[in-house]
């Protein structure tokens, strides 16, 4: 059957609905960013709201302990970590003088070995502030943004949990003509989010006993607070290992004389890296979903584009549930396939030239 429509009509109209779908994503962030960490906690928290249950608590009551306990969890993992911090701030007079001492000998470097000016460095210093600051305001607007989601966050948790049933019906009914099939990608959806955010909960305590413990063989000050902080980056997917090296390395720097510190810490960085991607990550993180490495970190830029740091943490998941989505339509199945990690040793070309070459020698012979 011919399609109605021709290709280049199809591939505009699908362009312009990314394109909008894109645009709204964008315009309601404010709403949409804690809504979806709203979702990813609501997953996580209804094995407890339903042990809750079983115990006759109520909806609304199972629903508000749990939350609670979620609330209690991270208020205590958010005072240890505001505590080291506040030791770590009794030392920044001497960082940043130590820090000024060693500006102005790379200073006194560039000026006698490159025979740069300080005039000129001053210059290019002043350029390059000029382009960072947008950066670093963005991240810090991106950060308070993500502390003031926090307020909303129980509230949509607690909602999504007391209305679960509802918004479940309604999806069955949207999709009514193969219940089956709906059942199935909302249950597949669920284990790989759950899965997805356990694992890295898991990889994110050993991957900061890991850190810490480097960083104490080193001796590297405030090795508990950085150790912590480093897990937490690493928690973004590929990006946010690199900035989690730079603060041990600038620490090490400031702190102690000589580069051989630096050069321990990044070799401690790239064994324990080493370790997470290839034991950690597919042992605990990888769900039943899994997206290659390209998808993964083009989702991930995209998502901070488009969300900030919030962007970059939902992105994976996002991606995860498109792809769940993806396998079990007959018409994007390919898509799903596209975002999948299975590398398959030959593409159909090959079979297609192999049958052509095959014709062409059976016709010689009928020749």
């Amino acid at each position: 059957m011919q399609d109605k429509y021709p290709f280049y009509i199809k591939s505009t109209a699908i362009l312009l609905g990314l394109c909008l779908f894109t645009y709204m994503l964008f315009v309601l962030r404010g709403v949409m960013v804690p809504l979806c960490f709203a979702g990813l906690l609501a997953i996580l928290l209804t094995p407890l709201v339903n042990l809750f249950l079983k115990w006759k608590l109520g909806n609304g009551l199972s629903i508000t302990l749990a939350i609670l306990v979620a609330i209690i969890v991270f208020v205590g993992v958010g005072y240890f970590v505001s505590s080291q911090i506040a030791g770590f701030s009794d030392e920044l007079p001497k960082l940043k003088e130590k820090s000024e001492q060693m500006f102005r000998q790379f200073q006194k470097m560039l000026r006698v070995s490159a025979g740069m000016p300080t005039k000129q460095q001053n210059q290019y210093i002043t350029e390059l502030e000029g382009k960072l600051k947008p950066m670093v305001g963005e991240t810090v607007s991106s950060i308070l943004g993500i502390l003031g989601d926090l307020l909303l966050l129980p509230i949509y948790t607690f909602l999504l949990l007391y209305y679960r049933n509802l918004i479940v019906n309604f999806v069955y009914e949207v999709f009514k003509t193969d219940p089956k099939k709906v059942g199935g990608v909302l249950k597949d959806t669920n284990d790989a989010i759950k899965s997805y955010m356990v694992g890295l909960l898991l990889e994110a305590l050993i991957v900061a006993a890991l850190n810490i413990t480097a960083f104490l063989i080193i001796g590297v000050k405030y090795a508990l607070l950085l150790g912590i902080i480093g897990a937490i980056l690493n928690m973004l997917p590929y990006i946010g290992g690199l900035v989690a090296m730079t603060l041990p390395v600038m620490m090490s720097l400031v702190t102690k004389d000589g580069f051989s510190s630096p050069l321990l810490i990044i070799c401690a960085y790239l064994l324990i890296q080493f370790i997470d991607n290839n034991f950690l990550v597919p042992l605990i993180v990888s769900s039943k979903v899994k997206i290659n490495a390209l998808i993964s970190i083009l989702i991930v830029l995209l998502g901070g584009a488009l969300w900030g740091v919030s962007g970059m943490f939902l992105s994976i998941p996002f991606i995860g549930v498109l792809k769940i989505i993806f396998d079990r339509i007959e018409d994007l199945k390919p898509w799903g396939k596209l975002l999948g990690d299975e590398i398959p040793t030959r593409h159909k070309g090959m079979f297609a030239n192999f049958r052509k070459d095959k014709k062409s020698v059976a016709e010689e012979i009928v020749d």
